[in-house]
């Protein structure tokens, strides 16, 4: 049954005017009238809560009610979220320091909180790194997140004072990417993100992607990135990719690199490491985990508590019956 008090707080937080220029956009896609668009729309919020970009997204206009029904939309993301993610707990991956420290070993990587740390550790930091990345300590698609690259010229002290200024209070060594997954593009760390539902005590993976970034340092979605699926099995690019608009791509337009086919190295122990970190915190059943390959082996980067649904179910992704992973899901929390 639909979550009533998410229907009414959906309703009155609606930004109707960009509600109706996706209609227009579907319209434009499709020939489709507007209005029954619109009318549609309405139907999927109060239905499978779906939001408009779920909508568009998801190209819902395209399925039937069967199918509709299977999706991971906007509503059902969030009562994961409420069911197995407690809100007291969402600090133990959201602050970025916590997470290092409970992920100690996991996450393969030196860093520093340049609030307890003085300039002259800072400087040594640099001398061992001089290419880092400095972050804010919360944060999600990349926002806040940039790349140094220091010398002999640098002034140490400025660029401290300047990150501590923008509150960029953690800084990361640099990873360098395993070549094989550099190929495909090599100017950002792209990350597989695993999905993982924690129930009875068991770790189960529920969904497997890489994001890619496409002109940009970061690999997100938001950022012009793209997605594409991770066989479970065997590890390999199942897929095209998809950005945010649902545009598929079969090479990468950076690096002609076909997509589909590709190994990526060290698949069967990220899966392995995610579960093993998922069952060492209970408090928090379902993680987004983003993972990067180096030479070594993968690494962890973070965790999210609240997984962006966006790219679980773009159509070239789905198989000719278009059916979504909600079953999928809700399998894995049956245990």
């Amino acid at each position: 049954m639909p979550n009533l008090k998410y229907i009414l707080r959906r309703v009155a937080g609606m930004d109707y005017k960009q509600m109706v220029e996706v209609a227009k956009t579907i319209h434009q896609r499709t020939g489709k009238n507007t209005l029954g668009i619109l009318m549609d729309m309405v139907r999927c919020g109060f239905r499978y809560q779906a939001g408009y970009m779920d909508y568009l997204v998801f190209e819902m206009y395209t399925l039937n009610d069967a199918q509709r029904k299977t999706y991971i939309t906007r509503g059902k993301n969030n009562e994961y979220v409420r069911r197995l993610n407690p809100q007291e707990n969402w600090h133990l991956v959201e602050d970025k320091i916590e997470f290092l420290k409970r992920f100690d070993g996991y996450h393969g990587r030196e860093w520093l909180d340049l609030r307890e740390c003085s300039r002259e550790a800072f400087q040594e930091f640099c001398k061992r790194h001089p290419k880092f990345v400095a972050k804010p300590l919360s944060g999600t698609c990349g926002r806040g997140v940039e790349f140094f690259e220091v010398s002999e010229d640098t002034t140490i002290y400025g660029l401290y004072d300047m990150l501590k200024a923008g509150q960029q209070y953690l800084v990361e060594e640099y990873l360098v990417q395993h070549p094989d997954v550099s190929r495909i593009y090599p100017l950002s760390v792209n990350t597989l993100r695993l999905v993982t539902i924690l129930s009875h005590g068991q770790a189960h993976l529920v969904f497997s992607s890489m994001r890619i970034g496409n002109g940009k340092q970061v690999d997100n979605l938001n950022s012009g990135g793209m997605a594409v699926i991770v066989d479970m099995e065997t590890g390999k690019i199942s897929a095209p990719g998809a950005d945010k608009d649902g545009k598929a791509y079969y090479t990468h337009p950076m690096t002609g690199v076909e997509l589909v086919g590709c190994q990526i190295p060290y698949y069967r122990e990220a899966v392995e490491m995610v579960k093993k970190a998922a069952c060492s915190i209970p408090e928090l059943g379902y993680l987004g985990w983003d993972v990067a390959i180096t030479e070594k082996g993968p690494v962890l980067i973070e965790a999210n508590h609240f997984p962006g649904h966006d790219i679980y179910q773009f159509q070239v992704h789905l198989g000719p019956d278009k059916i979504g992973l909600a079953p999928r899901f809700d399998a894995a929390l049956k245990g």
